[in-house]
């Protein structure tokens, strides 16, 4: 037995209904490395790793641990074996609080007061500090996650599966994130790290594996490796991403938002006094970090939240406080941060749910009957269009892939919004082709002169497709910038609530 090795998957092949998975994949995890992960939307990186941690059975193939034969059939076997997931789609019951949380996943006697201590001292030997006793859906999401980890290792986890770990983290959130990282590598430990961000795997990996099409391609050293060279592994051909062009079309003032104060669902205000403006052909980026009031905005402006003082004017019509039917007749498209609770139903299928805000239209209903021939000529020119990978068009959407999921939202909200898209992490959770493609089309609709108003954690993103960008904190707009003058040092801590003039 090689004592330097963890775990080896042989052969493993999964096969869903009309899509292959994995085809014949074999896999080593070394102890004490980071071992990336790479794929578009579809490659099979999530299946391969929930066969490894027992959510999934492969059809054919075999997994060792430690040199040992084993059968992987659940996450509690998994997890006796040390290894853990972090799941993109967290897994945590939100109305409980963080001690509770991870109660569940421990064989040991209820001791709120016991486990609290050890919550700490994890919290403090890795900076993951959390409050044991807050309730989750109370939480920031980046605290979330901290959780996550935290039961992992009081788990006593050895190897640590992470998808897609920053996609919704800040650039300060994301530095502490690879400091543990390397820390619990350090330990001997091992680390799979699913991500699409190219400049992550070059700081983070050891070890690059690469997934196109259900078949693994090839793997390569971190020191043999650069983007461009794992790019053309995963998509098959060579291609590169550039900072979008200034808007040249930008035209009059679309959506004007003037001294708007708006209330959580707990009663307190989470935006105060807020004015902001996009102009028709223009994108303009709001960054800031989860939880200050991003979500909030966007429901007001749609009409899922009560504007409790202020107005919102698109053009010259006053929408303040209009219901979601108005929102779309209105033409505002809506693409949510969470697709599976808020974007989707799930178990309908990618037909329905492409026309799920659509069933007022006369082209769609007619007198109370649903016109299933033009329905299915709308989900298969939305399929092709978006390069949405799906068994059929009467598959369900939890059948899809993460990004595909996306896409289904996207397309149908792209139709919706033929004057305003409210764009919240458009492109969270998809791999590289399909980032680039989302892109494209926010560009694409800017030209033919939507106002767009994208939210996103990811400043690299924001400082590539905004014409203007704002900072908000605590429900405030601290600054804007330009596209010329932002700056990326100078955003990061106006997002944390420090000006120009508190630094130094």
């Amino acid at each position: 037995m090689d004592t330097e090795i963890f775990a080896t998957m042989n052969n493993i092949t999964k096969i869903f209904p009309g899509v292959i998975a994995n085809s014949e994949i074999d896999l080593t995890i070394k102890k004490g490395e980071v071992l990336s992960l790479l794929g578009e939307n579809g490659a099979g990186k999530t299946t391969l790793m929930k066969i490894l941690y027992g959510m999934h059975q492969a059809d054919k193939g075999d997994i060792s641990v430690n040199g040992k034969k084993v059968n992987i059939n659940s996450p509690q076997k998994a997890m006796e074996l040390g290894i853990g997931m972090i799941h993109q789609h967290f897994t945590l019951v939100p109305v409980q609080t963080v001690a509770e949380n991870i109660l569940l996943t421990l064989k040991e006697p209820f001791n709120l007061k016991k486990i609290a201590k050890k919550i700490n001292q994890v919290g403090e030997k890795y900076e993951l500090e959390v409050d044991p006793y807050a309730i989750i859906r109370e939480m920031p999401v980046g605290h979330q996650q901290r959780v996550e980890i935290i039961k992992a290792i009081m788990g006593k986890t050895e190897l640590l599966i992470m998808d897609e770990p920053t996609a919704v983290l800040t650039p300060q959130e994301t530095e502490k994130l690879f400091k543990f990282v390397q820390e619990y590598r350090s330990e001997g430990n091992s680390v799979i790290f699913i991500t699409h961000k190219l400049n992550e795997v070059m700081e983070i990996s050891d070890r690059v594996a690469v997934l196109r099409d259900g078949e693994k391609v090839g793997e390569v050293d971190i020191q043999e490796a650069s983007e461009r060279k794992l790019t053309k592994m995963m998509v098959g051909r060579e291609f590169d991403l550039k900072v979008a062009e200034a808007s040249k079309t930008i035209g009059d003032k679309l959506l004007n938002i003037d001294s708007i104060s708006v209330k959580s669902n707990k009663g307190n205000e989470v935006i105060r006094d807020l004015s902001l403006n996009i102009k028709a052909g223009e994108i303009y980026g709001l960054a800031g970090v989860s939880g200050n009031g991003q979500v909030e905005l966007a429901e007001a402006i749609i009409g899922l939240r009560k504007v409790e003082k202020g107005k919102i004017h698109l053009g010259d019509k006053d929408i303040t406080n209009e219901a979601v039917i108005d929102s779309i007749e209105n033409g505002i498209g809506y693409i949510p941060a969470d697709r599976q609770k808020e974007g989707l139903v799930l178990d309908m299928t990618v037909e329905e749910n492409m026309i799920l805000k659509s069933t007022y239209d006369k082209d769609i209903i007619n007198r109370g009957w649903l016109n299933k021939k033009k329905i299915s000529e709308i989900a298969r020119k939305k399929i092709k269009d978006y390069n949405i990978k799906t068994s059929s068009k009467d598959a369900t959407v939890r059948s899809l892939s993460g990004g595909n999921q996306q896409k289904v939202v996207i397309s149908r909200e792209l139709s919706i919004g033929d004057k305003l898209l409210i764009a919240m992490q458009p492109t969270r959770g998809l791999d590289l082709g399909a980032a680039n493609y989302v892109r494209e089309s926010l560009i694409k609709e800017r030209d033919e002169g939507k106002a767009i108003l994208l939210i996103s954690n990811e400043l690299s993103e924001i400082l590539e497709l905004s014409d203007r960008i704002g900072v908000i904190y605590e429900g405030e707009i601290l600054n804007e910038f330009n596209k010329a003058e932002a700056d990326l040092d100078q955003i990061g801590l106006l997002m944390t609530g420090i000006r120009g003039d508190q630094v130094g």
